[in-house]
């Protein structure tokens, strides 16, 4: 039985967000209110829309461009159990899943002990995009990422440890 999941909008195509033509889910919630956050009105955990993770995997299969699947935010950790089954999903059509987050990575190990949840979610993340967004620190420079401290975090083999991308 497919998972419901809290979105503010879907990009079907995108190429700003990871590698490839990219399918891009804004999940709605966000409890980090970063000064200068480029997505604000996605912060409210009660805006945005529910939607079916099934139905948002056959949006993602329409589309034969699609390199695979991007979650941004809001924060998709704080809606690991249905990204999770939709990452399950992309993967299982040969896509790869990118997730934005901004926890620190080492942080979610730790939040992980009490919410396994969290741990199923970067084991489908191929990318892990984390860190909070620092407005004094952004650059139009960086690759994927707005401001210098957010690191890419690549996976490193079948688990969910992941190295940083130089």
């Amino acid at each position: 039985m497919a998972s419901n999941l809290r979105i503010h909008s879907i990009i079907q195509e995108s190429i700003v967000d990871g590698p490839g033509i990219r399918m891009t889910v804004f999940t709605q919630g966000c409890p980090h209110h970063c000064p200068g956050c480029h997505n604000p009105q996605t912060h409210d955990f009660y805006g945005g829309q529910l939607i079916d993770v099934s139905s948002v995997f056959n949006q993602y299969k329409e589309n034969p461009l699609l390199r695979g699947i991007t979650f941004s935010g809001g924060e998709p950790f704080a809606q690991p159990e249905a990204l999770f089954e939709l990452g399950q999903m992309v993967k299982s059509v040969g896509g790869t899943v990118i997730t934005y987050t901004g926890y620190l990575y080492e942080d979610l190990l730790e939040m992980g002990k009490s919410n396994p949840a969290i741990l199923s979610l970067l084991s489908v993340s191929d990318w892990l995009i984390d860190g909070p967004y620092v407005e004094e620190l952004r650059s139009l420079e960086l690759e994927y990422r707005g401001s210098s401290n957010q690191r890419i975090l690549l996976k490193k083999g079948d688990s969910y440890e992941f190295t940083e991308r130089k």
